[in-house]
C-alpha cells in the first residue's frame, strides 16, 4: 500500500510534464509496485486531449468499442465537417448519413443531446476547468450518454486533474492485475479502493499502468 509523508502536498491543479514527472517520483517512493513499473517502462506519456466537444464525442464514441474503431469513425466526420467538430457543425449532418459513416442510432442521440445542451448552454464546457474534479464530473454525467467512465476519462485527460481515477476502465483493470500479479482481472470497487491510497496522485498512477496496457509486454 501507498505510504505518503504526513502532510503531503495536494496535487496541483493540472498536470504538466514536470508535475508528472513529481507525482510519478511521489508514488515510485510511495508503492514499490508502481515504482517497479517505472522502472521497467520509464514515465508515462502526458497526453492531454483538447478541451471541447469533439473530444467529449470521441469519448462516447469509444464505449463499448476499441479506440481505433472509435477514431476511424470521428476521423470520418472530421472529413466530412471539414476540420473541428463543434456542436453546430455536427448538427448539419443528418441521421442517415451518419448511420452511412457508422455511427449507431445511440450514439447520434446521444452526441445530437449533447450538442443541444452546449448550444443551450445546459452543458458549460468552458466552465468546467473552474469546477473541482467532483463537480466537473458530475456536471458531465448530468448529459445523456455521459456516464462515470466518460466524466472521468473527460476530466482526467482533457482537464488533466492529477486526482481522478477512470471507473470501469478495462486497461486500467488488466494493468491493475498485471502489477498485482492476478490470474484474474480485479472488480472495479476493488481497483477503486486500492486507487484510494494514490491520492493526491491517482491519475499519474492510472497514467503509469495505461502505460504499462500499452507496452503489451505481457499480453
Amino acid at each position: 500500500m501507498a505510504n505518503f509523508p504526513v502532510g503531503w502536498p495536494v496535487a496541483v491543479r493540472r498536470l504538466t510534464a514536470a508535475s508528472l514527472r513529481a507525482g510519478c517520483e511521489a508514488l515510485a517512493s510511495a508503492d514499490p509496485r508502481l515504482a517497479e513499473l517505472l522502472e521497467r517502462n520509464g514515465l508515462p506519456p502526458l497526453r492531454l486531449r483538447p478541451e471541447g466537444y469533439d473530444t467529449l464525442v470521441h469519448l462516447i464514441l469509444q464505449q463499448q468499442v476499441s479506440r481505433a474503431s472509435a477514431q476511424a469513425v470521428l476521423a470520418r466526420v472530421l472529413a466530412r465537417v471539414g476540420g473541428d467538430l463543434t456542436p453546430e457543425a455536427f448538427l448539419t449532418i443528418d441521421s442517415d448519413e451518419l448511420r452511412q459513416l457508422g455511427w449507431s442510432r445511440q450514439k447520434i442521440d446521444y452526441a445530437t443531446s449533447l450538442a443541444h445542451a452546449i448550444i443551450g448552454g445546459q452543458l458549460d464546457l468552458a466552465g468546467l476547468a473552474k469546477l473541482d474534479d467532483e463537480s466537473a464530473i458530475r456536471a458531465l454525467e448530468a448529459q445523456r450518454g455521459i456516464g462515470p467512465w466518460t466524466a472521468a476519462v473527460y476530466v482526467l485527460t482533457a482537464l488533466g486533474r492529477p486526482d481522478v481515477w477512470a471507473p470501469g476502465d478495462r486497461a486500467l483493470l488488466v494493468a491493475l492485475g498485471w502489477m498485482l500479479e492476478r490470474s484474474e482481472v480485479p472488480q472495479d470497487d476493488e481497483a477503486a479502493e486500492i486507487a484510494r491510497a494514490w491520492r493526491p496522485w491517482r491519475a499519474v498512477a492510472a497514467r503509469i499502468l495505461w502505460h504499462d496496457y500499452g507496452t503489451g509486454a505481457r499480453r
